[in-house]
């Protein structure tokens, strides 16, 4: 099964992407939740996912900004736990693990902080989001530290990606993207 819950919810189309929901408690003052706990984490997760995290990244990003595809190559790849403090987001992955079942199918789901879903991104995927909401803020743990020669990544809307963004669904005409993400090669490209 590839979800977890701190309770698990759904089943990911990618083989170790993982889904993560938090027991969330509430009460008239408000409500609380572990958003990581090093020992059920690694008690749960599958040995050859998990890699222990050593940084911690957060982004603030206004309504229909696009951050992706990114991802980290050997020696310095990077698995991420992603979660939403503030806001929403819709979260992408592609498989670019050219030995994985997956291999180019991708995976997206809404994170936000009334839903408080953690994403698990392993090693060897395309790792973007498209923010929802004004303000919204992401948090990531990460396996490795950002070096600038493994860094690569894949242009957003790469058609040979076939990452349906839900653009006209969200009703965002122009999404705003970096100049450099702007200019990632295509896959084809980047082969």
């Amino acid at each position: 099964m590839n979800t977890l819950r701190m309770k698990s919810e759904k089943i990911t189309n990618i083989q170790g992407v993982i889904v993560l929901i938090p027991t969330v408690y509430k009460d008239d003052r408000g409500s609380f939740f572990e958003s990581f706990n090093h020992s059920k984490f690694i008690k749960n997760m599958p040995s050859y996912i998990y890699e222990p995290f050593i940084q911690d990244n957060q982004s603030i990003s206004k309504r229909g900004v696009i951050r992706g595809m990114h991802l980290q190559l050997h020696p310095h790849e990077q698995a991420k736990l992603v979660r939403v403090i503030s806001g929403k987001i819709l979260d992408v992955i592609v498989d670019l693990r050219k030995d994985s079942d997956t291999y180019l199918q991708s995976f997206s789901i809404e994170l936000s902080g009334e839903n408080k879903k953690m994403l698990l991104v392993p090693t060897g995927c395309l790792h973007g989001f498209l923010s929802l909401e004004d303000d919204t803020i992401v948090n990531y743990k990460v396996t490795d530290y950002w070096c600038k020669e493994s860094e690569r990544g894949i242009i957003w809307d790469d058609p040979s990606l076939n990452i349906d963004w839900k653009l006209k669904e969200y009703n965002i005409e122009t999404p705003i993207v970096s100049e450099k993400d702007k200019s990632l090669p295509r896959l084809k490209d980047y082969e």
